[in-house]
């Protein structure tokens, strides 16, 4: 990994890291709303949880980009296929 790519794989972490600490801050703030207008026992988690379902499906997506498929398991594959021998293809 070169110097940008380094520079880049940072600046993609902390945006991903602040989407989650927001992400973490406006679950909390309709989490608690609702306990409080609604009280303890009449909770509902789908008060408000549309929004927050899209923003974590969008999270994890993000994090297994991140995380997962990240440039050191692309360098694997491409030296897996380039290993691989090649069959000609029979017209």
């Amino acid at each position: 990994m070169d110097y940008n790519q380094a520079q880049q794989r940072v600046k993609d972490l902390k945006k991903f890291y602040k989407n989650v600490l927001w992400f973490a801050i406006v679950a909390f703030i309709i989490f608690f709303n609702d306990i409080f207008e609604k009280g303890i026992f009449s909770f509902s988690l789908w008060d408000g949880s549309v929004i927050l379902a899209i923003w974590g499906i969008i999270l994890t997506v993000r994090a297994v980009k991140l995380f997962l498929l990240d440039s050191e398991w692309e360098r694997s594959v491409i030296e897996k296929e380039m290993g691989k021998p090649k069959q000609p293809v029979k017209f």
